[in-house]
Formats: structure tokens, sequence, C-alpha cells
């Protein structure tokens, strides 16, 4: 999948770019880094870890909500999704049920594939212990992460800071493992800040 970034990018004709990921998408950006250090900029690793098995791991309530496979049907797919939701989100912001409900109809709508989902966890298991490759990077980073994150704990993002050398680190009191809109301003001046820090 980092691979498939850079392809994308020289598909653009997009020589360089700031790569920001977030969950999965936070490792994705980090195997990117190491993987393509001559098309990044800047790296932005958001609520995710370096696979680092010593980290605190899931609470088996979370992991038996987030690895189950989605029921069949529209209905019970985004009843399904809003309880998942309800469980990963920020104990210190109000639920958004009408953005979650709105985001859960479009996916289902968009391309309904619980394989996909199993074979991205494969993905994440296989990809292992990054700390080898990251403690090598060279490229500004950023790691923001939420202290209540039930999915990643808070110590999954100060690990990251601590293995990619002089890395930010951004820690949202109160944020799970999500962004809801309170935390936004906070986020975006933030990777704004490191943006406008980083030279080209």
């Amino acid at each position: 999948m980092a691979d498939d970034v850079a392809g994308l990018l020289d598909a653009l004709n997009i020589k360089k770019a700031h790569i920001c990921g977030a969950s999965m998408g936070g490792m994705i950006a980090q195997v990117f880094a190491y993987k393509h250090p001559s098309l990044i900029y800047s790296l932005i690793s958001i609520m995710s870890s370096t696979g680092n098995p010593n980290n605190p791991q899931i609470s088996p309530e979370t992991l038996k909500i987030v690895t189950a496979m989605p029921p069949n049907g529209r209905d019970a797919y985004i009843d399904y999704t809003l309880r998942m939701w309800k469980n990963l989100w920020s104990k210190g912001f109000p639920f958004e049920e009408e953005r979650a409900i709105r985001y859960t109809e479009e996916s289902y709508d968009r391309s309904y594939y619980p394989q996909g989902a199993v074979r991205q966890n494969a993905a994440l298991v296989a990809n292992g212990d990054r700390r080898q490759h990251l403690s090598l990077l060279t490229v500004p980073t950023l790691v923001i992460h939420g202290t209540a994150d039930p999915l990643f704990p808070v110590e999954a993002g100060k690990d990251t800071a601590r293995t990619i050398p002089n890395a930010k680190l951004l820690l949202i009191e109160g944020m799970g493992h999500d962004m809801p809109k309170g935390t936004w301003k906070c986020i975006v001046e933030a990777i704004v800040n490191l943006v406008n820090d980083t030279s080209h």
C-alpha cells in the first residue's frame, strides 16, 4: 500500500509530498517514509503505532468489536459500525451520531467488501515491528495521538515519537481512535506549522 502511494504520486507527476496518515494510514505513511525517502517532505502519523509488541495491547472487548466480520445487509452494517464507532469514540468529546451515520452509509454504498478489512488487518500483523526502520528516518515528523485511544493506547503514540529522531509529539486530551470536530483546529494548526517549517 505504501508502494501504491508512490505509484499515485508518479502518476500525478508529484515529485515530493507531505505524507499524513491516521490509524492504519499512519503505518502506511511510516512505511512510505523509509521505503521512499526521496519522495517525502514530512511525515504526520496520527493515532498509529510502530508495531512495537511491547506497547500496551488493545483490550479484549475492543479487539472483539473491531475484528468481527461485519454483517450483510445495509441496515445491519450501519448498526454494527455505529456500535463500533461508539466504542472507539473520544470519551472527552460528544458522539457525533449524524456524522457517523452519514459516513457509514456512504462507505457501504461506495463499496461494501468486508473481506478487504480482514485482509488489511492481516497486513498490519504481517508488517510487524517497524522501529528499526523508523529509528533511521531523518524526515521532519509530527506524531498526533489521543490520550483516550482504546485501540492504540497513548503509549503507542509516545513510542512512535521516541523512535523517530526529532519527532514532535502532540497529545490531545480526551481524543480516542477518531478525530471529533473539537480536535480539528488543533490538528490542522499542528500540521500546517510542520509543513510551513519544512523547507522545500
